[in-house]
This record gives C-alpha cells, structure tokens and sequence, in this order.
C-alpha cells in the first residue's frame, strides 16, 4: 500500500510539474508588464472576479478593470469585452465591470458583455466563437496570465497577456498555489477543447450594447464604488 501511495504520488507530482512547463512555455514571450510592451490588438478581455455582497469589486478584479481602461487610453485596443459569471440574481461580475469601465469614460460602443465567462476557457472560447475576437489582450494578475493566454490560443486568438496589480496578501499566495494545480486543468481545456455555454453571435466589431443584458433587478447599487 505504501509503494502504491508513493507511485501515485511521484505521478501526480510529474503530471503537474510537466503540465506547468507546458503552460508556461506555450505562453512565453506573451505576457507583459507594461501597457507599453503590448502589441496592438481587437480587444482587451477582462476576466471576471470577486464581487463584494455590496456591489464593489475586489482588488483584483479592480485592477483588471484598470488595466483594461489604460490599454484602451493608450489606443493598445478597439474594444474592451468583460467576462464575468452572472449565472443568479444579485450576483453580477459582467455588470459591475462594464459599469466601472464607462464610468472610466470609455464609450458605451466600445464595452461588451458576456455573462457566461464563468471560467477561463469559456471566456476565451466564447470570445472567439460568439463574439468573433481574432486578437486579443487578457488582462489578469501575474499567476494567472500564462493559462489565460494558453487557453486564448488554443481558442484560436493571437493572445497576449497585461498582467496587473501584486500582492493581494493572503488572497494573493493563495491564489498563486491554486493556479499551480489549475494549469493541469487547463492544458486538459487546451488539449480536449470542451464545449462552453453558447449564444447568438455578437461580433466584437459592432456595437457594445447590442450585448448587454437587462438589468439585474437584485444588483446592489452603486456597484461601481471601490
């Protein structure tokens, strides 16, 4: 029984250390620090996070938004698309996105919405499938940016990756341990390419909202204070 625990250990140990290697070649030289370093794309692609029970965005989900808004300040990308889960009532991170990013003053033909990014590969695939994104900027924190960009290729978008904020205290080491496992689970995404939620298509070349959803009747207000 020991000898057996141990194998299984070893295998899981080289399953997860060979699937990271893999992550993060794939996306090397793709991912960086600076809205500067950004080669010019369609779109920045914010993936959704934490939205407080009041209505606020996290930090890190707030620095998403940022870094967005700087990419489309400095003519970085046409259009900024937030993906976010809106799968119940009261619980909307499309929403509070979108809202954040005009009240930054971009404009309302610029911002898109899809509700159903409820992980990261359906928010890559849907892009490239529903809303038709063929270059893309994925703004996200640094654990996070070599899967998110993985994930864009294998969804057939030239993807980069702005990668925003630090830290985050606890929240943030946690997160940076998770992410470990989680490229596993995405080069399975990457390699199978699951079905995700589908929809109408809503090309990222029209106009923003002609993707918005109605109004979330149980949405807390103002969901763009930080």
């Amino acid at each position: 029984m020991l000898r057996v625990s141990l194998l299984l250990a070893v295998i899981g140990t080289l399953t997860v250390t060979a699937a990271n290697a893999v992550v993060l070649a794939r996306s090397h030289g793709r991912i960086h620090g600076t809205v500067g370093d950004v080669d010019r794309a369609e779109v920045a692609i914010v993936p959704g996070a934490l939205v407080r029970s009041d209505g606020t965005m996290s930090a890190m989900l707030r620095d998403r938004v940022a870094g967005a808004v700087a990419l489309y300040r400095a003519g970085a990308v046409d259009r900024i698309l937030v993906s976010g889960d809106h799968h119940r009532l009261g619980y909307d991170e499309t929403d509070t996105m979108r809202d954040a990013v005009l009240a930054a003053g971009v404009p309302a033909e610029a911002v898109f919405t899809d509700y159903a990014g409820f992980d990261t590969w359906s928010t890559m695939r849907r892009a490239s499938e529903v809303f038709g994104v063929r270059s893309a900027v994925v703004v996200t924190q640094g654990f996070h940016a070599a899967r998110a960009v993985d994930l864009g290729l294998a969804a057939g978008i030239e993807t980069q990756a702005l990668t925003v904020g630090g830290g985050y205290g606890t929240k943030g080491r946690l997160s940076s341990v998770r992410e470990v496992l989680a490229r596993v689970k995405g080069l399975g995404e990457a390699t199978v390419r699951p079905a995700v939620t589908g929809g109408p298509e809503l090309p990222i070349s029209g106009l923003g909202p002609s993707s918005w959803g109605p109004v979330d009747p149980e949405a807390p207000v103002p969901a763009i204070r930080p």
